[in-house]
Formats: structure tokens, C-alpha cells, sequence
């Protein structure tokens, strides 16, 4: 954050051999040893880009990519592979990654961890690695990768707006009709199921009754 408050230019691309004292989403650890990919990048926002927590989707669409490149050398392929809103990727059912954007004037900061090597383990979700795949990337390679990946779709997102990130994000999504619980910042707990996102990127649930409720911040699980 202290480079994005000093002039920092975007596209820079900074990684950590080993992190120890990482945050993910409302203030929780996030440890990524050595072999993992725990990586930052800034992009300074323009009087015509998108709303800035949509690039969220960009990051998840992004990392997405390079990770069902890596995985079709796997035996099972990327089958399995899909993203959660609003910025975990899971594989088979496990997080494999998560996404945090955080602002500094003009700046956001995006924040993302890819459990490559070793995969921590969480007492409220499963998680996984792609080695616990067999698959062995090495993360300065992944990072290379990513920041390619992650510069295509920003111009997307910056020249076409939201609408081809959103399409993709869909398309990698669990599908439809998906059972979750969205817990919400207040504390409350919604049971329903996946019914896409709107316009601006945020989630739309089918209640029970048939009804549909957008929310814009929550956490998300899978039932």
C-alpha cells in the first residue's frame, strides 16, 4: 500500500518467496509458504473504467485462466476448477486461491494467494493445492503467466467495460441453481441458491420463495 501512496505505476508486479502474515477477506490470516504464490498488483483508475471492486472479476478470471492452463497437463484435466463469488477459486469443492482488492486514492491493490506447493489448513472450508494434484508449477513462472493473463483482461475490462469479464466470470462459475449460504457483513445467514450475477458484479440469489436478492458483500458457502 505504501508504493501505491508513493506514485507507484501500474502494472507493477510484486511477490513474496514466503509470507507469513498475510490478510484475506474482513481481516483473516492468510499463510502462504514457500512454493505458493503470494503476489500484489496496482492498477490506477481512470475517470471511464468500470466500477473499481468489479475488478475482482478480473483477478478471478484472470487467475482462472492460468490455472486451467497448468491443470490440463493434470490427469483430470481442469474439470472441477471454478470460481466463487466474490473472489475465491475452488477446485473440486477446495479453495485453491483467493483475491483481495484493497484502495489507495487512485489506486487499488490486488492482492492474490495461489496455493501451489502446500495448501494451509482452515477450520471453516476445505482447501487444496495443485500439487495435492499433481501438478508442479513453479511460482515465479505462475506469476509471469498471471500478469500476462491479468494485463489482456484489464484492457478488456478498461475498453469494453464489465460486460466480457462478467461473461467469462459466468462461465467458470459453479452453475445455476447451485445450493450456498451467503453470510452477510450484519451477521445474518441467507440459504439460497446461485442465480447469477447483475450488471455491476453483484451476486443474485433465488430465495425459497422464488424471490431474487442482490448483494454486494458477503462471504459465500457452498452447501
Amino acid at each position: 500500500m505504501a508504493l501505491a501512496r508513493t506514485g507507484a505505476e501500474e502494472a507493477l508486479w510484486l511477490s513474496a518467496a514466503r509470507q507469513t502474515q498475510g490478510r484475506g477477506r474482513q481481516g483473516r490470516a492468510w499463510s502462504s509458504p514457500a512454493g505458493n504464490v503470494s503476489a500484489s498488483t496496482l492498477v490506477r483508475l481512470r475517470p471511464s473504467d468500470p466500477p473499481a471492486p468489479t475488478l475482482a472479476l478480473v483477478a478471478a478470471v484472470s487467475v482462472g485462466d492460468v490455472v486451467g492452463t497448468f491443470l490440463r497437463s493434470a490427469p483430470g484435466g481442469s474439470d472441477g476448477l471454478a470460481i466463487k463469488w466474490p473472489n475465491d477459486l475452488l477446485l473440486h469443492g477446495a479453495k485453491l486461491a483467493g483475491i483481495l482488492l484493497e484502495r489507495a486514492d487512485d489506486a487499488i491493490v490486488i492482492g492474490i494467494g495461489v496455493n501451489l506447493a502446500q495448501h494451509p489448513a482452515l477450520s471453516d472450508r476445505p482447501t487444496t493445492s495443485l500439487a495435492a494434484h499433481d501438478v508442479g508449477v513453479d511460482p515465479a513462472v505462475f506469476v509471469e503467466t498471471l500478469a500476462e493473463a491479468f494485463a489482456r483482461w484489464l484492457q478488456r475490462w478498461r475498453w469494453e467495460g464489465l460486460a466480457p469479464i462478467r461473461d467469462r466470470w459466468l462461465a467458470m462459475a459453479h452453475p445455476i441453481g447451485t445450493a450456498l449460504t451467503a453470510r452477510l457483513p450484519d451477521g445474518q445467514a441467507i440459504d439460497a441458491l446461485f442465480d447469477g450475477l447483475d450488471h455491476d458484479g453483484a451476486l443474485i440469489l433465488r430465495l425459497a420463495g422464488g424471490e431474487r436478492r442482490v448483494i454486494h458483500a458477503g462471504d459465500v458457502f457452498l452447501i
